[in-house]
């Protein structure tokens, strides 16, 4: 349709251009509703649940004891999935920052499930039934679990491509953990849904309260199953008193009693693109611009980041509200299939570029 791809000129970013241009995946029919995002963010709150796919969840301890949690999908009839002509590509999903894992990311597994990914979801400390052995939870942009379990599925499958996609305030994790990481992340390549670039400027400004409020009710409805735990750390009460996620956030991670810090110092630890001179994978980044939960591209997307890194990729669309993006057909949401073609096309890429250096290395 009418995507723009904004990135540095590389004969990366020209295989991809070609690569999305030439699948169609791009094309996400002829919607009445996209011109609504509003709606389409209403649509997905409330549209009746489906059928969810069969999990193993494995546990994972971390240096601390606290736990992390991973779902493996292995289908609604248990089947996994399986790769041909080599180990199959792992697939991290990341939820948003409130751990609620949507419909939408649900589908994105099922559909690499069948293109032969092994698909799976990371789970923070007390996000989605995970138990909560610590009096501390994770912050937005603190990779330290993350870290641990990357690792963890580097020894679990040394051989296999690793791979990570994130979901809106998710990818705050997600882009944290690539600039801390470097060249170490293990990874392969990386892509992000609607991801939330600026923080702390995203809490500040808030977002519509059809997007804030559930997802307010949601984080203090959780949180308040660990009240007893946390009342070590935090002072529940102002917690589950919050009437804006700026203010839970801040009640949480501030004014700890143990480690006590200010809002503009923890947000020098959790920025998201605090480190991005460091990423050394590259990032497919999929933004909508009448997305009404990360805000107008004018001050929301940083355009600079991607007209400066090899590594950054801006895929914008004019329509497409909030991880949304609907289209017609299975599955309903084309960012998903745009993300499973830029992941092929990667595979693509460095599969050439490996052969072109074997014929060019001496004997």
């Amino acid at each position: 349709g009418r995507c723009q791809l904004l990135c540095k000129p590389s004969a990366l970013a020209k295989h991809l251009a070609r690569s999305l241009g030439q699948s169609g995946v791009l094309w996400g029919g002829h919607w009445l509703w996209p011109r609504w995002p509003q709606l389409q963010m209403l649509w997905q709150l409330l549209k009746p649940p489906e059928p969810e796919p069969a999990v193993t969840r494995v546990l994972l301890q971390v240096s601390d004891t606290g736990l992390v949690a991973l779902d493996w999908l292995v289908g609604t009839w248990g089947a996994a999935g399986g790769g041909v002509g080599g180990p199959s590509p792992v697939l991290l999903l990341i939820p948003n920052a409130a751990g609620k894992v949507t419909q939408g990311l649900l589908q994105l597994g099922l559909r690499a499930l069948e293109q032969g990914f092994i698909p799976v979801i990371f789970n923070r400390r007390g996000h989605n039934g995970c138990p909560l052995t610590t009096p501390r939870l994770q912050s937005f942009g603190d990779p330290r679990d993350l870290r641990e379990a990357v690792t963890y599925l580097r020894c679990q499958h040394p051989a296999a491509p690793l791979l990570a996609v994130s979901e809106g305030s998710g990818s705050g994790l997600l882009l944290a953990y690539l600039g801390e990481s470097g060249s170490s992340s293990h990874l392969v390549a990386a892509a992000c849904i609607s991801p939330i670039f600026r923080g702390r400027d995203w809490f500040e400004a808030g977002m519509p309260w059809l997007y804030e409020w559930p997802l307010l009710l949601h984080l203090k409805r959780e949180l308040s199953r660990y009240a007893g735990s946390l009342a070590e750390a935090v002072d529940v009460a102002k917690l589950l008193g919050s009437r804006s996620l700026r203010e839970l956030e801040e009640a949480l991670f501030c004014p700890t009693r143990s480690h006590p810090t200010s809002w503009e110092a923890y947000w020098e630890r959790n920025e998201p693109l605090r480190d991005a001179d460091e990423v050394a994978v590259p990032v497919l980044c999929l933004c909508s611009a009448d997305d009404p939960v990360r805000g107008p591209p004018s001050r929301s997307l940083p355009p600079e980041l991607f007209r400066s890194s090899p590594y950054f990729f801006l895929l914008l669309t004019p329509r497409g509200g909030h991880c949304g993006f609907p289209r017609w057909g299975p599955g309903r949401c084309w960012a998903h299939e745009a993300v499973l073609e830029y992941f092929r096309a990667m595979a693509e890429f460095l599969r050439a570029e490996e052969g072109r250096k074997g014929l060019l290395r001496p004997r």
